[in-house]
Formats: C-alpha cells, structure tokens, sequence
C-alpha cells in the first residue's frame, strides 16, 4: 500500500514536472522570438556591373511606383541598357510604353535619387528613369521622384565613370557608354527596413 502510494506520488509529481517543463519551455521560446521588423518594398536592379537597391517614395508618387513595380513585374527591364550615362548629372534606362500623369514631389534631386524620365510634356514619362550622380536642383518639382539608391552606391560610381562617347541633342548630353552597362534581371522585393 505504502509502494503503490509512493508510485502514485511519484507520477503526480512527474506530470507536474513534465507541465511546469513544457510551459516554462513554451514561454521561453515565445519570450524569445524576434520582434517582427517592418517592410519596405523595394527594387532590386542587378547590372552586368554590380547590384543596386532602390527604395520606393510610395506616399509620395504612388501612381508611379505602382507603374514601375508593374514593368519591373513585367520583366520589362531584363536586358535593357543605361544607354545614357552623363558624369556629374544622372544615368538613364528604359523608354517607351504608356504614358503616365505626373507626380511632382517635395523630394530633391540629390545624389541617388531615382526620377521618372519624360519629354517636354510633364505628363510624357512612361519607362524612362534615371539616378542622379549629384544634386540637381534645376530639376526639382520639374520632373517625378519616385525613388532612392540605398544599397551599393560604389555599382553607381562605376557606372558615371564608364568610357562614353560623347554626343549632345541641342545642349542636351546623349553620352553613350562605350561597353553596355546592361540591367540583367530587375527584381521586386520586401525586405526589413534598414
């Protein structure tokens, strides 16, 4: 009797344990956990010269990121060259396709903003952008900011400092790299805010 009491003791004080363990367990693992970081969007353009990451203004200009994200989706960039890279202003990819409204913005143009190329009509942007190599002030609230560099700034020195022939469109430089700085795969992603 004292051995069967004994053993029931036992398996009480067993399966106490065994909840205590399995709940201290619990709650340490949930006490543990990483926080869960906020999201940003962003585009991830992958050159035969390095790789560039952008952040989207999407407060700011959303019509037109939404319009960018849809041709980076597309594929629409895969292949396509910066078939203009002026030192000391921007490099430029991309043209044609739909028409979009402008989105002028309070954002500078500084180093590594990413703007929405167009003609002399403020809503003639389409696919056309560019990232600035320094600060263009002329071009503020003249053309959309949709976007900033915010990874590997030494891919976009390399590329402002590429072998170009030189050419001009009235006073406009059309410099052409020498060696295609091609974008091989743009991307879309969601990625921790840094």
């Amino acid at each position: 009797m004292v051995k069967n009491l004994f053993s029931q003791i036992i398996g009480v004080f067993a399966v106490s344990l065994g909840i205590l363990i399995t709940f201290s367990t619990i709650n340490c693992q949930s006490k543990i956990q990483k926080p869960q970081l906020p999201q940003e969007i962003v585009c991830v353009l992958k050159t035969n010269m390095g790789t560039m990451v952008i952040r989207f203004f999407e407060k700011d200009a959303p019509n037109t990121c939404r319009h960018f994200q849809d041709l980076v989706n597309q594929g629409f960039y895969n292949g396509k060259d910066f078939y203009r890279v002026v030192k000391g202003h921007v490099i430029q990819a991309g043209g044609g396709g739909e028409k979009i409204k402008a989105e002028y913005n309070k954002n500078k143009h500084v180093l590594g903003t990413v703007g929405l190329g167009r003609g002399n009509d403020p809503d003639s942007g389409d696919s056309e952008f560019y990232i600035c190599l320094a600060p263009r002030p002329h071009l503020d609230e003249k053309y959309t900011v949709f976007g900033q560099l915010i990874e590997d700034y030494d891919v976009l020195y390399n590329i402002a400092n590429v072998e170009v022939d030189e050419k001009f469109a009235g006073q406009i430089a059309i410099n052409k790299p020498k060696k295609p700085v091609i974008i091989e795969k743009a991307t879309i992603e969601t990625r921790p805010i840094k």
